[in-house]
């Protein structure tokens, strides 16, 4: 696949933006079309590359790290205010999603944003520890990789993928422990046929913010799986989205 590294993007709209974080075991791709109909409504959209994503899967667990992906979060919003943007928003998926979480609990100037198929709530319970090995060996496959160096790249990646995974899982916990800090509006999206992570996690999620009073946008597509930004859910989402960003920013620029 040529564009396979799924590289960081910036598509230029207007003085309203976007950060859009992609999936742990994905890239850019995974929200590309995402960012492109945003911009066609006329909204900046950056998606940056997090550390060690793109490429070989083992460069994720060398390269990457829940602190690793945090600093390019916040670099990606510096970059957005660095060019004038004062009305920024950040969605992400799935791990994407935390590290969204983690800037608007961090960053109350931020507008708003929202979480599409991540486990704030319920990450012990996913099932990235089965998948990961399995995107690596398909990915190995494509670039035709010999037998021998890929089975010594698998083996790796078992041995060192728990360590990262119990990170994600620590960096997951104080999230949800520090939700009180969310007060801006809070976009939720979640699939019924997730294969990844617990369906009831946007609802459960959805109904600790609302206990606090942070205003929530829950949307549950019942035959969707997990990767929202690109599966059979992905045109209603995008619409959704689309929908909160307008009323977000009426109200800002009401503020």
């Amino acid at each position: 696949m040529e564009n396979y590294a799924g590289d960081s993007f910036y598509f230029r709209g207007g003085r309203q933006a976007v950060v859009l974080l992609h999936a742990y075991s994905g890239n850019t791709n995974d929200v590309r079309m995402l960012g492109r109909e945003l911009q066609r409504h006329g909204y900046t959209v950056l998606g940056p590359l997090f550390s060690g994503h793109g490429g070989d899967p083992v460069r994720i667990l060398q390269k990457g790290s829940p602190d690793d992906w945090w600093a390019d979060t916040q670099l990606a919003i510096r970059r957005l205010r660095d060019n004038g943007f004062t009305q920024i928003a950040v969605f992400g998926l799935s791990l994407g999603g935390l590290l969204a979480t983690w800037a608007l609990e961090a960053d109350p100037d931020l507008a708003g944003g929202g979480v599409f198929a991540s486990p704030i709530t319920t990450w012990g319970e996913s099932n990235v520890p089965e998948y990961f090995p399995r995107l690596a060996d398909k990915y190995y496959r494509q670039v035709k990789m010999p037998a021998d160096e890929e089975k010594a790249k698998l083996a790796w990646i078992d041995q060192h993928l728990p360590a990262q995974l119990t990170q994600i899982q620590e960096m997951a916990h104080d999230l949800a422990i520090n939700l009180e800090k969310i007060k801006q509006p809070f976009f939720i999206g979640q699939g019924g046929q997730d294969e990844m992570i617990n369906p009831a996690s946007g609802e459960q999620l959805a109904e600790q913010l609302r206990a606090q009073g942070t205003p929530v946008d829950y949307h549950f597509y019942p035959k969707a799986t997990h990767l929202l930004t690109v599966n059979s859910a992905h045109r209603q989402l995008f619409a959704d989205v689309t929908n909160y960003l307008q009323n977000l920013f009426e109200v800002s620029n009401e503020q």
